[in-house]
């Protein structure tokens, strides 16, 4: 016995004939999805057979192109050495002719080849240069299906001049049609037929949950967003308000107020994106701060010392760390009790690598109240932790230029050991005084990237902000 949907295929089908699925889907005028189901089906029974015909295609990216009709960096600047009797030209007349990029990239290729020597600035080409990769580019451009050498194909993907697109057909054979009268199931049991009693005598159709189906790939809200609001709700939930400020903040706000000395390693050019541009900010706060960094004010602290500059307190920074917001936020609200949290992007002078970003984001917090101390602090973070599905947390001492006592919070993952996610501490009179704010604060600036990685199981922290559309898919929905 057949379902309905086995027999209009076996009807509409000839034997032996090869059909794609959306042309045998038009000629049964059946859904692809109904043709796939009864294709397999038959497939089981052996009286049909699924093939899927797999390839993939090349194409030249736009620089691609340029580098066809253009020549290769490394083919152009040889060309130049060769043009010149001794081989050789100084790398700052050829960026002056060609651009500095074309020269770096064309350097480190010629440099792979073993092409050229380069000394006290002069590059010279030591040895003729052979570029497959030229041809290769031809190829690919006059056929999008042409067999190309895997080794210059992976060099040529990834110099990005070329991309692969994977393209997949699936086919149905009708092997034979059924010598028995294709006589069908009841596959929907409705009220007419139960009325009419229909029914009486029939066989019903047998669902097979074995039968492939296509993946269905629902919206959902990306892994990392997920977390992100996790965090959120966590504080929401302990009665926290949530605050936001500017990505560009004086450097007063990012350094200074919070007592971090103006010869600080942190505040070096290497360290921090600084902006060429700078903000007035004359007023009794400013001279307070001036006076705690160079004397200590009335603060009973010694200060830093030498000289302060206002010149260097103004000019305008990407934020390094939310707490340029929570600190100006407390300058605004002195008075306890006070509870905050800020969650947004960040910016340093970071390497890229599996670990580290230039950009990233941060949850910062503080809570300001008269009869609040370091105990209350690490229940606070240790609550959180413990929300977030981290079981055994502890805090190791720390040192930062505005909290004492300073604590780097850690957790306990399987595999992995302790991993420490931030750092946490009580501000020192030096920042809070000067500012006006009443009362102790406890304040906390932890890394959400990291804090992610680990939730998702995940080694590399690139990988968050890729469009990797296949890893996104097979995330689950909600938390397990």
């Amino acid at each position: 016995m057949f379902s309905p949907l086995e027999v209009t295929l076996i009807k509409a089908l000839e034997v032996g004939k090869k059909y794609k699925v959306e042309e045998a889907a038009k000629i049964s005028k059946m859904s692809v999805d109904a043709v796939f189901k009864a294709a397999y089906l038959l497939q089981d029974k052996g009286l049909a057979k699924v093939e899927e015909e797999k390839w993939k295609e090349y194409s030249l990216t736009e620089e691609g192109m340029k580098y066809l009709n253009d020549g290769f960096p490394e083919e152009i600047i040889a060309r130049e050495l060769e043009s010149i009797e001794s081989g050789e030209k100084s790398i700052a007349e050829l960026e002056k002719k060609f651009g500095k990029e074309l020269v770096s990239i064309a350097i480190g290729w010629l440099r792979r080849r073993g092409c050229i020597e380069i000394k006290d600035g002069i590059i010279r080409l030591i040895k003729p240069v052979s570029i497959p990769e030229r041809e290769a580019l031809s190829i690919i451009y006059n056929d999008r299906m042409a067999k190309v050498d895997e080794n210059i194909l992976k060099i040529l993907v990834r110099r990005k001049l070329v991309r692969i697109e994977e393209f997949k057909e699936t086919y149905i054979i009708l092997l034979k049609k059924p010598e028995a009268e294709l006589k069908g199931y009841i596959s929907d049991l409705t009220p007419e037929l139960i009325i009419s009693g229909a029914w009486r005598g029939k066989e019903f159709l047998k669902y097979d949950i074995h039968v492939p189906s296509k993946d269905v790939f629902p919206a959902k809200v990306h892994p990392y967003e997920r977390i992100i609001r996790e965090c959120r709700k966590i504080f929401l939930e302990m009665g926290f308000t949530e605050i936001k400020g500017h990505y560009v903040q004086p450097s007063f706000w990012n350094f200074d107020a919070l007592f971090q000395p103006q010869d600080h390693p942190a505040r070096d050019m290497q360290d921090t994106f600084y902006l060429d541009r700078y903000i007035d900010m004359d007023d009794e706060v400013v001279e307070r701060v001036r006076a705690t960094h160079e004397n200590g004010w009335i603060t009973g602290s010694t200060g830093w010392g030498g000289e302060w500059s206002y010149e260097k307190a103004m000019q305008l920074v990407l934020r390094t760390h939310t707490t340029a917001i929570t600190i100006h936020y407390l300058a605004r609200n002195p008075e306890p009790p006070v509870k905050a949290f800020c969650i947004d992007r960040v910016y340093r002078r970071e390497a890229i690598d599996a670990t580290h970003l230039p950009e990233f984001d941060q949850l910062e917090g503080v809570v300001l109240d008269r009869n609040v101390g370091f105990k209350h602090l690490l229940g606070l973070l240790k609550e959180f932790f413990v929300k977030m599905g981290f079981e055994d947390v502890r805090f190791r001492p720390g040192y930062f230029p505005y909290t004492e006592p300073s604590v780097e919070p850690e957790v306990y993952v399987d595999g992995l050991g302790w991993i420490e996610l931030g750092g946490a501490g009580v501000f020192r009179k030096e920042v809070t005084e000067p500012l006006g704010i009443k009362g102790k604060v406890l304040a906390w600036g932890l890394g959400i990237g990291r804090l992610a990685m680990l939730r998702l199981g995940m080694k590399d922290l690139r990988r968050l902000y890729l469009p990797d559309i296949g890893w996104l898919r097979n995330m689950p929905a909600v938390k397990r």
